[in-house]
């Protein structure tokens, strides 16, 4: 019997102790997504983190990403009892990377939000709370990147996010909440991208089940959707069968496959 419980317990601590690693992990996934609506010979890059929470970057990790065009942070950059101090420091190594765009997320919602528009203003991140920003990527090319508020506190409008942008470019919406999908089918703007995360990949799967799908990108009609486990965990610093996870998008013109 003493056995069988010494046996059970280091195979829980062992668990355990791969769950923690799991959720500290720092991933990168590469993806290229080729859109019809694309139309420079330059890739047009994204590195894409959501759900920081309470994580804290680490900048030897992060010189080993490449620049790029834009950082988009899908909501969830803080939760409550996280240091302003670590945000910043946070948003400051991700500023090495590119311009910063953020979009909220329902942890976000719940902390002092005029200190946290402050900081972010003061780091020159741009706030799309149901806004669009049109990029210049070269010459004539367009690209715009469009957020919304988040959905389980109301905030979002996407036609109010949307109502500046022509479609016959290519456009990029964020939103912390995945089912942002469903409420597309009545605005009358094409989306290309989908951003969002919120759902951390379920966090903890047991034999592949868990409360939510684990991160994917799909294709929905002529919109690409990618959902992301997000980078930090909610309630408990574990992670089983859906590793943390930030995504390196290069945007190209339609000459190749999803890699």
């Amino acid at each position: 019997m003493l056995k069988y419980m010494a046996a059970t317990l280091l195979s829980f601590l062992l668990l355990a102790g791969w769950m923690v690693k799991r959720a500290f992990e720092n991933n990168v996934t590469y993806i290229n997504i080729p859109l019809k609506t694309y139309t420079s010979e330059k890739d047009f890059s994204i590195f894409f983190i959501s759900d920081i929470h309470r994580r804290i970057l680490d900048i030897n990790w992060i010189k080993t990403i490449p620049s790029a065009d834009a950082v988009i942070i899908g909501g969830d950059l803080i939760e409550k009892g996280v240091p302003f101090s670590r945000v910043e420091k946070n948003i400051q190594l991700l500023s090495k990377l590119g311009p910063v765009y953020f979009v909220y997320g329902n942890n976000d919602e719940e902390v002092d939000l005029k200190k946290l528009n402050k900081l972010l203003r003061e780091n020159d991140v741009t706030i799309l709370d149901n806004k669009a920003v049109k990029l210049q990527i070269e010459n004539d090319h367009i690209l715009w990147i469009a957020g919304v508020g988040d959905i389980s506190y109301q905030k979002d409008d996407v036609q109010k996010a949307l109502q500046m942008v022509h479609s016959s470019y290519p456009v990029v919406l964020v939103s912390h909440e995945p089912v942002i999908i469903h409420k597309l089918a009545n605005i009358n703007k094409k989306v290309d991208l989908i951003l969002s995360g919120h759902t951390h990949g379920g966090q903890i799967r047991f034999f592949g089940a868990g409360p939510y799908e684990p991160g994917t990108l799909k294709k929905i009609n002529t919109t690409y959707q990618l959902i992301s486990n997000g980078f930090g965990t909610t309630f408990i610093p574990l992670r089983l069968g859906a590793r943390s996870e930030t995504h390196y998008i290069s945007l190209s013109k339609k000459n190749g496959s999803v890699v």
